[in-house]
């Protein structure tokens, strides 16, 4: 059975980034993705590798690319979307991002964690369109706004119907 999960953070209209990074700040999520993360193996496309600028410690880092010749030290460079489900059948991987790379696993996955956050902020960047016809609401966890955490936002967990 495989592990493959995809985890976001996104606005009520999509938005995932702008200008090649993350249009807000919001601790509190990172240290959700850094605790459901941790131990792992991720999986990332190039320009997310990139806007990120470095490895993530504690992971295993996986980066799609469909340039052969593109090599990074401290991660695995992976050119098959095919050969990262079949993987993920003996660990569990997270899925997380950018835009291409969610579009290619959104049929993938079987659950999905998504910080929602509820502001409209502007991007260039966003997550595909989910079927919530195909998905069960299994969590939700409101988060508050406060001095670190500029906007409110809920960690919500699906599973695949």
């Amino acid at each position: 059975m495989k592990k493959l999960i995809i985890i976001a953070a996104i606005t009520e209209k999509g938005v995932i980034g702008k200008d090649k990074r993350i249009p807000w700040k919001l601790p509190n999520d990172l240290q959700y993705f850094k605790e459901k993360t941790l131990n792992c193996r991720i999986v990332m496309g190039r320009k997310t590798f990139e806007s990120i600028g470095k490895i993530l410690p504690n992971r295993e880092n996986i980066i799609l690319s469909k340039n052969k010749n593109f090599k990074i030290i401290g991660a695995k460079v992976y050119h098959s979307v095919e050969k990262i489900i079949k993987e993920s059948e003996k660990v569990k991987t997270f899925i997380i991002g950018g835009e291409e790379i969610y579009k290619l696993f959104l049929e993938e996955v079987d659950i999905l964690y998504i910080t929602l956050i509820k502001q409209d902020i502007k991007g260039d960047s966003f997550f595909p369109k989910i079927d919530m016809n195909k998905w069960n609401l299994v969590s939700s966890q409101k988060g508050e706004k406060n001095e670190k955490n500029n906007y409110d936002y809920y960690f919500l967990k699906y599973k695949r119907k």
